[in-house]
């Protein structure tokens, strides 16, 4: 017993003394490649089953005998050993034979060496240093084979993704988007930014065979922020706050009221020389009496004059010059009332900078069975005009509980609300824009009513100033009728009409994750997608359109609800050298969709924006959409030690977009992978990683709508009776279209990483296209979809990346990448070889600005062609064909029964010129390029964005040209018109009555290519001892600036805007932001 007792308390005194030796040991781990702290490292005591894990600034604390090692570790670092101690700085090295990055593919992750597939990854640190409404907007220049093109500046809007070009001619090409697992088809913008963690672009049929027929034109994989895995609770506040700004600076236009009056008289003064006959002294006097003639019922005039002339003296010179004795601003008195009248500067009035504020709050953490991510957004982002802008509210929770070793659940939920107010369509017809008066109104014109005194009128009704509406019946004004935009007044309708729309949405995601033995794991993931929004448009009462209705309300309601259901079963084993993986699941998508839109006219009250506040009942109508999507698939991956690779994918797909005899398709692919630096005879040192890698596959694409398989009908009112109209002719033959995908390249990382990256060619052919045949008017119905004609899509793409300084202090990097792409209609039906151009000797058929034929681009242009001006007469020139004749004067005919054509020959009559396919209007390159330095805490980025080749139809540029519009706008470049003086330019004679001055031809056909300075950061993170004591993890201060500036062939001209090369000839200029913020990690 006594021996018993003498044995506990020897145990007892050294368990005490263990205890007592135990120390409080603390530090940071940081990459000695960038210096930045290294979240998620594992620091354990060796020998011992006790350690903690980096916390978001590199930090750990943890307990260990006096005297113990610590062994840190991070995948893809070189372990290290180090003695424990106090305020330990641990810096781990990359080990570049270890190095192996997993990444986000189709339903799952995957290590990056042994994926066979092409992908393109962005991550969350790319993503916080531009300053983006949507995520995806990151993408630009960052990634290669990615088109993002956006049509407007107006905030709110959304991009359009194109991935490795255009694949269809008539259905959609827009590609899928996938959030966190499962199909997502609401607004990029409900999305933000702050939490996404990667983005991922799948891009051929290895990455992208098991979503079928939605994933024909690519993937873009978006996975949010989780918690961390034994990671401490984390804060992080981020508040920014700057000012939008025109980014593309406006055309350069005659803004002075004189010299725009000049240019008028000329083209007056030309046709009354040229056209009436008059003498010099006859067409001045012509010219002056009726440009600005209130009382001309002619589209000679002007209307205004807003010059005080001294009595009994023309406004314009002989000389063609302003009166010198002219004065700028003119009283009169119409109806008993002075009025003082004087141009505005619209650009001024309706342009300015505005606000932009947006605030972020994460959280994120774990206990020993759950990690957790919470976060809440408040954006509010100004437009650049007035009654523009977007405000919107996200919050999300994200979280996962381990139940058992075997099973785990998790949810991701996010709610949004936004608040859009967008500019509308103006004037007398609603066919243009309000952007669209700003850009052509000439700079003779005033904005506002002003009384005797210069001062603005009140308007007690519309309780703003007095606009001056270009509309003679106006009771209190000028009285004069604006030629241009006549009843129309942009800025007014900026304040007094309503272009809203408010709405909420809700993404939920849950997941059921069991763990089986032998390498197996079933995985259920359900998702629902609820998005609901209400659209109030309403017109005033007060001038345009619906003036003598006294107002108009639209209202729309729009609900979206989704659904989507994935079981999956995977199974991982390595046998020996032999690894292997599958997955094999089954997929249920549907998606609903409800309008609800009804009007009325005749208002209480400009200010009551409901239908109730309307008496005049207008249209209403509702519909329902519905799509069902359903697939099985299954992926096997292998490889032989790490060298050698091969993956193959199946899918099994039905689309209610089909007949049920033709609703399923089936798609696959097969991928090869070698891993050439892992052979035993390779030896280059120099060398870390190449892989060689080739993919083949099958796609489709099902992106024509709804019911296109049924004949339908449109059900019309014909005197209070039902009435059937024929609609769309149904075809249930139609079936998926097949783009077969084959992709070969190598990924590579040279000199210790130092230069890394991957060159690839891609080939994408896309047959049994969905095409739609238009029908005469007279079978009643409009057209029908058939599986016709074969489209193809190639190219290089190039995505580099290089480390020039790595050191403890300073990191410099650089990335560039680079796109080629070549499109081509390969195969085109007889039935829609319609049309024969002699000249190009090719059959195909016209529709738009376009001429489809095979061996040409999608996107290939059909105009007339410019040939200049005639010297002798300054007027415009266009080609036209000539033919060979026989000797009676008939035009010879070759085999095929088609025109033998001897040439071409200029003519002044633009109806008689023929037109033309010019040409391609695609780029030939495409890409982006940008470096990145960090240097004790100071972080700062540049990055670029280009294009080279293609055409842009400059729409803007060829109204401004016109020189043949009363009340339009012009560019400067008239001013170097044809003359008697200059009879060898190219811009033709300024004549009133040349109606086709401007007309649509490759005259303005402009070089698509630009340079974009896309985004500048610069950020400064204070060091951590001076916050630490604080409770604060860290404090970055920054400032960003994106969309800087753009440099292409015109100012004025952006072509980012359009990727088929159309240009609109008005719209929302892109915005330039630049901003301050700070970042608080606690």
């Amino acid at each position: 017993m006594e021996k018993r007792l003498m044995t506990l308390l020897a145990g007892t005194f050294l368990f005490a003394g263990s205890v007592m030796a135990q120390t409080n040991v603390s530090g940071t781990v940081t990459s000695g490649d960038d210096g930045e702290p290294v979240v998620g490292a594992a620091v354990k005591v060796e020998g011992t089953n006790t350690g903690t894990v980096t916390d978001v600034n590199g930090h750990f604390q943890l307990n260990a005998p006096a005297g113990a090692k610590l062994v840190v570790t991070y995948l893809g670092m070189k372990p290290q050993t180090v003695k424990a101690g106090g305020n330990m700085k641990v810096v781990l090295q990359n080990d570049n034979k270890t190095l192996d990055e997993v990444m986000v593919v189709a339903y799952g992750t995957q290590k990056k060496s042994t994926f066979t597939g092409s992908a393109a990854v962005v991550n969350s640190k790319d993503i916080a240093k531009v300053e983006v409404t949507n995520a995806v907007d990151a993408l630009k220049g960052k990634a290669a084979g990615i088109q993002i093109n956006t049509a407007s500046g107006m905030p709110g809007s959304t991009p359009t993704i194109r991935i490795r070009g255009i694949n269809s001619i008539n259905a959609g090409s827009d590609p899928l988007i996938v959030v966190d697992g499962s199909p997502y088809d609401g607004s990029l913008n409900n999305i933000n930014p702050a939490d996404v963690e990667s983005l991922t672009v799948l891009k051929d049929a290895a990455s992208t065979a098991l979503y079928g027929a939605r994933g024909g034109n690519g993937v873009v994989l978006i996975t949010t922020k989780s918690g961390r895995r034994g990671q401490a609770t984390n804060i992080t506040v981020d508040a920014k706050w700057g000012s939008n700004s025109r980014g593309v600076p406006y055309y350069n236009v005659i803004d002075s009221p004189a010299k725009y009056y000049e240019m008028w008289y000329q083209g007056l003064y030309n046709y009354g020389m040229n056209k009436l006959g008059y003498s010099a002294d006859e067409a001045w006097k012509f010219a002056n009496a009726n440009m600005v003639d209130p009382s001309a019922e002619n589209s000679y005039s002007l209307h205004y004059n807003v010059y005080t002339m001294p009595d009994g003296q023309m406004m314009i010179g002989k000389n063609g010059k302003l009166n010198p004795y002219a004065t700028l601003g003119r009283y009169m008195t119409r109806n008993g009332a002075s009025y003082y009248l004087t141009p505005d500067n619209w650009d001024d009035a309706l342009y300015s900078n505005a606000l932009r504020q947006e605030y972020t709050v994460t959280a994120n953490g774990s206990t020993d069975r759950s990690t957790f991510y919470i976060s809440g957004n408040y954006l509010d982002n100004e437009g650049i005009t007035t009654a523009s802008d977007y405000k919107r509210f996200t919050g999300r929770m994200k979280a996962d509980y381990q139940l058992k070793p075997w099973l785990k659940i998790g949810g991701n939920g996010n709610y949004v609300h936004y608040n859009q107010n967008y500019l509308g369509d103006d004037g007398s017809s609603a066919s243009s824009g309000n952007v669209f008066a700003m850009t052509y109104m000439a700079p003779i014109y005033p904005l506002y009513i002003r009384d005797g005194k210069g001062n603005i009128i009140y308007d007690t009704n519309s309780r703003l100033n007095m606009y001056d509406y270009g509309d003679q019946t106006q009771e209190v004004g000028y009285g004069l009728t604006r030629p241009y935009m006549t009843q129309t007044n942009p800025l007014s309708s900026n304040q007094l009409d309503t272009h809203n729309t408010e709405g909420n949405s809700f993404n939920g995601v849950g997941t059921i994750e069991v763990r089986l033995p032998y390498g197996f794991k079933i995985t259920s993931i359900n998702s629902v997608y609820l998005n609901e929004y209400r659209t109030t448009e309403t017109t005033n009462p007060f001038f345009g359109q619906y003036k003598s209705s006294n107002g108009q309300v639209d209202k729309e309601t729009w609900r979206t609800w989704a659904y989507n259901y994935q079981q999956l079963l995977d199974w991982t084993h390595s046998y020996g050298k032999h690894n292997i993986s599958a997955t094999f699941g089954h997929e249920y998508y549907r998606t609903r969709g409800y309008e609800l839109y009804g009007s009325k006219s005749n208002q209480y009250s400009v200010f009551n924006k409901e239908l109730a506040g309307a008496v005049v009942k207008g249209s209403a109508n509702s519909y329902t959409t519905d799509y069902n999507d359903e697939r099985y698939l299954g992926r096997v991956n292998y490889d032989y030690d790490g060298i050698y690779f091969l993956s193959g994918s199946w899918t099994r797909e039905a689309s209610s977009n089909f007949a049920p005899k033709n609703r399923w398709g089936s798609f696959w692919a097969l991928g090869l992978g070698w891993m050439i630096n892992k052979e035993k005879w390779f030896n280059a040192s120099w060398v870390d990683e190449l892989k060689l890698k080739a993919s083949y596959g099958e796609n489709g694409n099902d992106q024509i709508g709804s019911y296109r398989y049924i004949t339908t009908y449109s059900i019309t009112n014909s005197n209070d009776k039902v009435s059937l109209v024929p609609r769309s002719l149904g075809n249930e033959d139609i079936s998926w279209e097949k783009n077969a995908k084959f992709n070969v390249g190598a990924d590579f990382s040279l000199f210790n990483r130092r230069l890394y990256g991957s060159i690839e060619y891609y080939a994408n052919k896309t047959r049994d296209m969905l095409m739609w045949f238009p029908l005469p008017a007279s079978f009643g119905y409009t057209g029908y979809y058939s599986n016709v004609g074969n489209v193809l899509n190639d190219g290089v793409e190039i995505d580099l990346h290089g480390d020039i300084i790595r050191t403890k202090d300073l990191t410099w990097t650089m990335n560039a990448n680079l796109t080629t792409n070549h499109n081509e209609i390969t195969k085109l039906p007889a039935e829609r070889r319609t049309q024969h151009l002699d000249y190009e000797n090719q059959d195909g058929y016209s529709s738009s600005s376009y001429f489809y034929t095979q061996g040409s681009s999608i996107y290939s242009y059909y105009t007339k062609k410019y040939a200049g001006v005639d010297p002798n007469t300054g007027e415009s020139l266009w080609y036209k064909t000539t033919y060979k004749k026989d000797e009676n004067g008939n035009i010879l005919k070759d085999a095929n029964g088609h025109n033998v054509v001897d040439g071409l020959e200029t003519t002044s009559n633009y109806s008689s010129a023929d037109t033309y396919n010019v040409g391609d209007v695609m780029p030939d390159v495409y890409g982006g390029f940008g470096t990145s330095v960090n240097w004790k805490g100071i972080d700062f980025s540049i990055d670029f964005t280009y294009q080279l080749g293609g055409k842009v139809y400059d729409g803007t540029y060829a109204g401004l040209m016109s020189g043949n519009d009363a009340g339009f706008g012009m560019h400067t470049d008239l001013l170097n018109a044809w003359s008697k003086d200059n009879t060898t330019s190219n811009i033709p004679r300024i004549q009133y009555g040349d109606s086709y001055t401007a007309a649509g031809s490759d005259r303005f056909l402009t070089s698509a290519s630009y340079l974009s300075l896309q985004n500048i950061t610069l950020g400064y993170t204070l060091p951590t001892q001076w916050v630490r004591h604080l409770g604060i993890g860290s404090i970055r201060i920054y400032g960003v600036a994106d969309n800087i500036w753009v440099w292409s062939k015109r100012q004025g001209l952006d072509p980012r805007q359009s990727i088929s090369g159309g240009a609109s000839s008005a719209y929302y200029s892109a915005v330039r932001t630049i901003s301050g913020g700070i970042t608080v990690n606690f």
